[in-house]
């Protein structure tokens, strides 16, 4: 697609009148007045975007400019409405346009989701979040101070998506054709837009206890002298608890010259991640020649790939079992009656504060507005969640301490992993930029090397400092805000109060590592990460000689087993281990349960063992017994004191293990209660599972294998939007995404993947449920990455973008 712009046209006009001229048959050779004119000015913009099978981009630029626009024009071509939607929330306008009391839409049917898998606030609430806890200012410094790059990616990224806009006019897709919410984005949008994926893991966690923190300007504050209860963060521990363990989550596995068949590295990347929400993947291969070219998938619109391959290595990421944040107690000025003056190593300070005001649709069509004022010291901003008894009172306020609110080095650093020529490499751009918000990285490459780091934004709270009185509650990661002594510490080289990668968890071998987001101690279960002595790394990474979660364990005894069949694996080995399925939780429970089977007495229940007897103990399509073990499992889990084998720091992998005796009647009563669930939704207890885990698309039910990775143990994980219905488990949540392997021969990268959930989120688009089908029936495509194989692709098409 190329626009003539009107000086190129008379350009050509003229050029046309020389050739006529000289067609007369004069020879102008030595005649100044008749030269041709001078060659046209380049293009601005110069950019090609290639398409393969099932929709994949291949964007090729000479400038990173040029490269963001061709990728914010392909991305706009099949998630328009999605992106249009997620730049809504973070300018704060969701209620403008959706009114103060809606949610952001979840998806329903095929339209696509809208909301955020890591908050859940009303529009109102969310603007309020959005326009009080980013401070754009701050993020404009950061970009402007750091690599030119990611800034000219961020114009681009502007430019090529108004051109989408502009080109598409009102033939938008149904979900918001003919709206007014649907229009051109500033360089700022984007700011916010990457901003807004940085805080997974620590803002967006505590985006209630922000805006409840909140004060309407000029109404009266009336502060009570003490808490009416004890702080008890228990809440906040089941809110993080549910993002580390049931939402959030990723397995990856790199194996080593020691252990591949080809003596390069192999790589198996599983992010289990949003597949209805502003964060799904999207497949993508990004080329400046000579300077980049990593092909893999770009999260939520971000103009990068996050996770990939280039010509030497291939990385993944996984959600790290660290904590991005701490919170700080302040002692406030008894003086200072608005409690908004603290004390700080005994001097007085005064809290800054930002005033916002959020717009909303009324009923009858008229725009209110509502203000508030939000309070920060210098830690962090001001949170309150009285229910747990943190309470704004005339002597404490509470602050959320949070590394990633101004990170404006994701960019960067993933633009580094992208131009990686091995692991060493990696490692170096990991050590310098330090830009990862919340995940691991594991990485191998073209000479058989492989590395785990967790190179993301950890405050600086050494060992020390969980015992020598500045932690104040251990499950809020409460310190002591008064004193600096209990303040973040700081790394050379590292950004202001986190910890340098070089002194945080990693390790780089020749055999194999891997992590299903489990804390780092358990990396390869032949060589344990301690960590320094005498006090090992910060308590934030998290912990070490601790019980493993069932799907960390089945992904490295699964390892184990292969290895000891043929010890050497090959790519086609790492794609059998992502779709195994094997639920360990039957492997480890199963053989005690069915002989304590033997003497059921009522039919019902011998029908449920005669199921799991039968039953294959995966969770593949054809098999028979999942459901009834999953509903089981759902209840027998909670059973305490279960396991006949305690966790053996010794063993983490095949510990704990077996039935104890004295729960064996609670584990018939679960199976019990287990088959009557069944029986009274019409579920048969040995029906295929791909009857009952099913995603709708277009009216049509794929069935989908794989079980809940952290309750069953599967290594691969599912969860669906509903639990067990009459029509079965409906609609896929969160769980496997992208999934790709990936090792290297003399040409290039050698790479098979799949995006589960397809490219578009448009019903109408051919790439919509295409790959969804590819990943029911276990198919993995082939990924041309040069320029040949590119063009090779029977679905290949391209066209130029010029300005």
């Amino acid at each position: 697609m190329q626009r003539r712009h009107p000086a190129a046209y008379r350009r050509l006009l003229a050029i046309s009148l020389v050739l006529a001229l000289g067609a007369c048959g004069r020879d102008h050779d030595d005649d100044p007045a008749v030269q041709p004119p001078p060659p046209a000015t380049a293009a601005r913009i110069n950019v090609d975007v290639a398409r393969t099978a099932h929709g994949v981009p291949h964007v090729r630029a000479d400038d990173f400019r040029s490269l963001g626009y061709g990728l914010a024009y392909a991305y706009a071509q099949d998630n328009v409405c999605m992106f249009a939607d997620a730049v809504l929330t973070v300018r704060g306008e969701r209620s403008l346009f959706f009114g103060a009391d809606a949610r952001p839409r979840q998806r329903t049917g095929d339209e696509y989701g809208g909301g955020s898998g890591f908050m859940d606030l009303n529009n109102e609430d969310s603007d309020f979040f959005f326009k009080g806890y980013l401070d754009i200012e701050q993020l404009r410094a950061g970009y402007a101070s750091g690599a030119r790059e990611s800034r000219d990616l961020l114009e681009g990224y502007v430019e090529g998506y108004n051109r989408y806009l502009k080109d598409a006019g009102s033939k938008l897709p149904a979900a918001c054709a003919n709206t007014k919410w649907v229009r051109p984005i500033s360089l700022d949008d984007m700011m916010l837009v990457v901003a807004e994926k940085a805080l997974h893991a620590s803002g967006q966690a505590f985006a209630r206890d922000f805006v409840a923190a909140g004060r309407v300007p000029g109404a009266p504050v009336t502060l009570a002298k003490a808490a009416p209860r004890k702080i008890d963060a228990s809440s906040l521990v089941a809110q993080l608890d549910l993002l580390n363990r049931q939402g959030f989550g990723s397995n990856a596995l790199a194996v080593g010259k020691d252990l591949s068949a080809n003596g390069r590295g192999l790589l198996l990347g599983n992010p289990h991640y949003p597949w209805t929400t502003t964060d799904r993947f999207y497949q993508a291969h990004l080329t400046v020649p000579g300077r980049y070219d990593a092909m893999g998938v770009i999260i939520g619109g971000v103009p990068a790939v996050v996770i990939g391959f280039n010509r030497d290595v291939a990385w993944s990421h996984t959600v790290t079992f660290a904590n991005h944040f701490t919170t700080f107690r302040l002692a406030l000025d008894p003086g200072d009656a608005t409690g908004t003056t603290y004390l700080y190593d005994g001097a007085r300070r005064t809290m800054t504060s930002k005033t916002v005001t959020v717009e909303a649709l009324l009923p009858d069509g008229l725009v209110g507005r509502r203000t508030k004022t939000f309070y920060f010291s210098h830690q962090g901003a001001v949170i309150s969640r009285p229910a747990a008894g943190l309470t704004w009172t005339a002597q404490a306020a509470y602050v959320l301490a949070d590394p990633n609110r101004s990170n404006t080095r994701m960019l960067e650093q993933w633009l580094g992993i992208g131009t990686a020529t091995s692991v060493r490499t990696l490692k170096a751009s990991l050590d310098k930029v330090v830009g990862l918000p919340w995940v691991n990285t594991v990485a191998a490459d073209r000479d058989g090397n492989t590395l785990y780091a967790d190179a993301s934004v950890v405050p600086h709270m050494n060992a020390d400092k969980f015992v020598n009185g500045c932690l104040l509650l251990q499950a809020a990661l409460l310190f002591d805000g008064s004193k600096s002594s209990c303040g973040w510490g700081q790394d050379v080289g590292a950004p202001a109060g986190i910890y340098a990668p070089a002194t945080a968890p990693w390790m780089m071998r020749t055999d194999y590592v891997g992590n299903s987001n489990d804390s780092y101690w358990l990396t390869n279960p032949k060589a344990l990460l301690t960590g320094p002595a005498p006090l090992g790394y910060s308590p934030l990474y998290g912990r070490v000689n601790a019980e493993q979660s069932l799907r960390t364990r089945i992904g490295f005894r699964q390892v184990e087993d292969m290895l000891a069949q043929r010890n050497k694996l090959t790519l086609a080995d790492m794609q059998a281990l992502a779709f195994s399925n094997r639920v360990y939780a039957a492997e480890l429970v199963l053989p005690e349960l069915l002989t304590a089977c033997s003497s059921a007495s009522s039919t019902l229940m011998q029908q449920a063992c005669t199921t799991l007897q039968a039953w294959d103990r995966r969770a593949d399509l054809d098999s028979r017994g999942a459901v009834l073990f999953r509903e089981f499992w759902a209840v027998a889990t909670a059973i305490p004191n279960k396991w006949a084998r305690p966790f053996d720091p010794a063993d983490p992998v095949n510990t704990p293990a077996g039935v104890a005796p004295a729960a064996m009647p609670a584990m018939l009563a679960a199976l019990r209660t287990a088959a009557e669930k069944l029986q009274s939704l019409g579920v048969l207890l040995d029906g295929r599972l791909g009857d009952y885990q099913v995603e709708s698309r277009n009216g049509v039910r794929i069935p989908l294998h794989g079980g809940n990775g952290n309750q069953e143990g599967t290594y691969g994980s599912l969860t669906m939007r509903s639990g067990l219905t009459a029509q079965g488990y409906v609609g896929a949540h969160w769980g496997q995404s992208y999934l790709q392997t990936v090792t290297f021969d003399e040409q290039g990268p050698v790479a098979q993947a799949m995006l589960t959930y397809g490219q578009s989120v448009d019903p109408a688009s051919p790439w919509y449920a295409d790959q969804t089908l590819l990943y029911s029936r276990k198919s993995w495509p082939s990924l041309p990455f040069t320029q040949e194989k590119i063009k090779a692709d029977p679905n290949y098409t391209t066209v130029t973008l010029r300005e």
